[in-house]
C-alpha cells in the first residue's frame, strides 16, 4: 500500500475516533444536569460509566462477524449511528432511559478498537506502527476535550435538550464524511461472513477472541496491565467533573474546563510517548513508567481541597491526561505486534474486552467507596493502589532482562 493509502485510513479512524470519545464523554461531562433532571443521585455516575462499557464489551464479544462482513469503515460508521440513537434517547429524562442510553453509546464504541487496529495494521509501515496506533488514539483525548469545552455552555446557553439535539450532528457528520473513504479501505471486506443474531451470540463466537490470548506468553500480561490502566482511566474520566463540582464547589463550565486539560495534555502525550517507545524498541518500558506515575496522580487528586486554585487544579488535570491516559495507543500495538498474522481483530478484541473489564471495575469501585466512605480522597487512593498493578504484571523475566 502507498503512504497515501494509510494516511488516508489513520486521517479516517482518527476522525471516527474522535467522534465515538465525545460521544462516550457526554455523559460523565453533563452528570451534574443528567443525575438532577433523572432524579439519580450523584454517584450513580460511576453505575452509567460501567453500563457504557458493558455495552463496548458485548460488541467486543460478539461483534468480530461484523467487522468482517461490512470492513472496517462500515463498521465504524455503525457504531456512530448506535450512538446517536444513545444521545437522543437522553432526551427523556428518566433513569431507566440514561442507563439505556450509555450503553447503546458504549456499544457504539465497541467497533473502534478491532476495527481501527485491523484497518491501521495492514496498511501502517512497521517501523511507526507504534506512533501510527497512538495516533489513532490521540482521537480519544481529542473528543473529550470537545466534550468538556463545548457540551456545558451548549447547555448553558441552549438548554439540555437542545444541547443534545446538537450533540448528535457531530457523529452524523462524521459518518458522510467517512463515506468517502470506504470504498478505498473496506475493499477486503468479507461478502460471504454470516451475521446471523444466532452467529453472533453462539458460544464459539464469543470466547473466539479471548482463545487469542494463547498466541504469546506476553499478551496475557499486556491484557492485565490494560485492566488496571483503565481502572485509573475510567476513575478519573468518570467521576472528575462531578468531583469538581460536587467535591470542591466548582460549577459546571468551570469543572468541564478543567477536564478539558486532561484531554488537551493527552493528545501530545499519546503521541510523545507512542514515538518514544518506536525509538526504544519496546512500549514495555514506557508502560512500566506510566503505571507509577498514574498511581502518584491519584495519590495527589487524593490531597485536593476547594482551596485550591483553578490553576493548580488544572496544571494537575493536564499531568493526569499524560499519566492516566496516555498508555492506549502503546498497549494496543503491543498486543497487535504479538498477535498472529491475519487475527488483529480477534486478538485486539479479546485483550480489549478483558481491559474493558478495569473500565467497569474502576468507575463501580471508585462510587462504591465514596458511597461507603463519603470521601472522594478515600476513592481517589483506591485508584491509586490499582494503578501499580501494571508494574507487577509488565515486570520483565529473567530471560527479557538478559
Amino acid at each position: 500500500m502507498g503512504r497515501s493509502t494509510w494516511a488516508l485510513a489513520l486521517a479516517a479512524t482518527v476522525l471516527i475516533q474522535t467522534a465515538l470519545s465525545f460521544l462516550s464523554r457526554l455523559i460523565p461531562t453533563l452528570a451534574p444536569v443528567l443525575m438532577t433532571a433523572s432524579g439519580l443521585p450523584f454517584d450513580s455516575v460511576g453505575y452509567l460509566a460501567a453500563a457504557g462499557t458493558a455495552g463496548s464489551i458485548l460488541f467486543l464479544a460478539a461483534g468480530n462477524p461484523l467487522v468482517a462482513r461490512l470492513g472496517p469503515i462500515r463498521a465504524l460508521q455503525t457504531g456512530l449511528a448506535t450512538g446517536i440513537c444513545g444521545v437522543l434517547m437522553l432526551m427523556l429524562p428518566l433513569s431507566s432511559t440514561q442507563f439505556a442510553s450509555s450503553f447503546l453509546v458504549g456499544m457504539g464504541y465497541g467497533p473502534s478498537v478491532p476495527a481501527g487496529s485491523d484497518v491501521l495494521l495492514r496498511l501502517s509501515p512497521p517501523h511507526r506502527r507504534t506512533l501510527i496506533f497512538s495516533l489513532k488514539q490521540a482521537g480519544v483525548p481529542l473528543g473529550g476535550v470537545l466534550s468538556g469545552l463545548l457540551l456545558p455552555r451548549l447547555v448553558e446557553a441552549l438548554g439540555l435538550r437542545s444541547a443534545l439535539l446538537i450533540t448528535a450532528l457531530i457523529p452524523l457528520a462524521t459518518m458522510l464524511a467517512a463515506q468517502r473513504v470506504r470504498e478505498v479501505i473496506d475493499t477486503e471486506r468479507d461478502r460471504g461472513q454470516s451475521t446471523r443474531i444466532r452467529l453472533l451470540l453462539s458460544p464459539a463466537n464469543i470466547f473466539a477472541p479471548f482463545r487469542m490470548m494463547r498466541a504469546s506468553t506476553r499478551l496475557p500480561r499486556l491484557t492485565v496491565s490494560g485492566v488496571f490502566f483503565a481502572c485509573g482511566q475510567g476513575s478519573l474520566f468518570a467521576f472528575l467533573v462531578t468531583y469538581l463540582n460536587q467535591g470542591l464547589g466548582r460549577d459546571l463550565v468551570t469543572s468541564g474546563s478543567i477536564f478539558a486539560m486532561t484531554q488537551i495534555t493527552g493528545i501530545p502525550g499519546r503521541i510523545a510517548l507512542g514515538w518514544l517507545a518506536d525509538r526504544i524498541g519496546s512500549g514495555l518500558p514506557v508502560l512500566r513508567t506510566l503505571s507509577l506515575m498514574s498511581a502518584a496522580t491519584s495519590a495527589v487528586f487524593a490531597i485536593t481541597t476547594p482551596r485550591w486554585s483553578p490553576l493548580a487544579l488544572m496544571l494537575l488535570s493536564a499531568t493526569a491526561g499524560v499519566t492516566m491516559s496516555s498508555w492506549n495507543g502503546i498497549q494496543l500495538a503491543e498486543i497487535a505486534r504479538e498477535a498472529p498474522k491475519g487475527k488483529v481483530a480477534e486478538t485486539t478484541s479479546g485483550a480489549t474486552l478483558v481491559v474493558f473489564l478495569g473500565y467497569v471495575l474502576g468507575p463501580a469501585l471508585f462510587a462504591t467507596s465514596v458511597s461507603t466512605t463519603h470521601s472522594y480522597a478515600a476513592a481517589f487512593l483506591v485508584t491509586a493502589a490499582l494503578s501499580l498493578i501494571p508494574i507487577l504484571a509488565l515486570w520483565p523475566s529473567r530471560g527479557e532482562r538478559r
